[in-house]
């Protein structure tokens, strides 16, 4: 989706899902729109950028806001080169109505795998991971990525989604991936990074970091299902701010558990 919420917030689409097994049972349900509220982060925050390798190019993982629970791309360029929409890659349902995105949840839908709105922006960011390479390391990973794409024409919030798609590409340069691809997307480029760089332990932690994401009402979402924005002020406190919005699609979801499922 491509709605203006308010002066600091514009939320791409609907791309990504994490786990809707829940352990209490939960499944995908219907959210209370009169109990939550969307929290957004002040428009000048932005998500440190760590790096591992060397080179002069490199594949950077991304998580962001966007209207409910994220979502989970990369971006891939040259070192001190701004990227531009062609240099995004990532998998979300095709167009920017909701609909395809929540029969998603139920049944695999076309999707693309390009730019959407707010990969590009900074202050939307809300986890990364640079990797760093030379060009023939670059061109490789970068022809796997052209091809990946060109075989990913659904997307399916429990089959295959964006967590999915990134964790393929992070398989194929070599990198160690979270147990599962069904968790939060800041959840899963943090452990991407954690896993990756000396801290193994991360993996242990998996399911209680991803419950606490869902509990943080400073999280990408909580769900932007009714017309109260609230930001996060400089103490990175919540502070109410009441302006019209759009109302997004009324889906939540349960506590989740580490499954074996790759994604494939």
């Amino acid at each position: 989706m491509r709605h203006r919420l308010s002066d600091h917030f514009r939320p791409g689409r609907l791309a990504t899902a994490f786990a809707f097994t829940a352990l209490a049972g939960l499944g995908l349900a219907t959210a209370n729109a009169q109990d939550t509220h969307a929290i957004v982060r002040a428009a000048n925050s932005q998500a440190p950028v760590v790096t591992a390798g060397s080179g002069a190019y490199y594949i950077e993982f991304r998580s962001r806001y966007s209207w409910d629970y994220g979502h989970t791309y990369l971006v891939h360029a040259k070192v001190g080169e701004k990227p531009t929409k062609d240099d995004v890659a990532g998998l979300s349902p095709v167009g920017d109505d909701s609909t395809a995105w929540v029969i998603g949840h139920y049944v695999p839908v076309p999707a693309e795998t390009g730019w959407t709105d707010g990969d590009l922006e900074d202050k939307y960011v809300t986890a990364r991971f640079r990797v760093l390479m030379n060009k023939d390391e670059y061109d490789r990973v970068l022809a796997y990525i052209k091809d990946l794409q060109s075989r990913s024409h659904v997307w399916s919030a429990e089959l295959y989604n964006c967590n999915a798609f990134v964790g393929d590409v992070a398989k194929f340069m070599g990198l160690k991936v979270p147990a599962s691809s069904l968790i939060y997307p800041k959840v899963f480029v943090t452990h991407l990074r954690l896993i990756n760089t000396g801290h193994p332990e991360a993996a242990e932690t998996l399911v209680s970091d991803n419950v606490k994401e869902m509990n943080n009402p400073t999280r990408d979402g909580r769900a932007m299902i009714n017309n109260h924005v609230y930001t996060i002020g400089p103490n990175g406190e919540p502070v109410s701010r009441v302006v019209r919005a759009t109302p997004a699609p009324k889906v939540t979801i349960g506590p989740v558990e580490v499954s074996s499922r790759n994604g494939n």
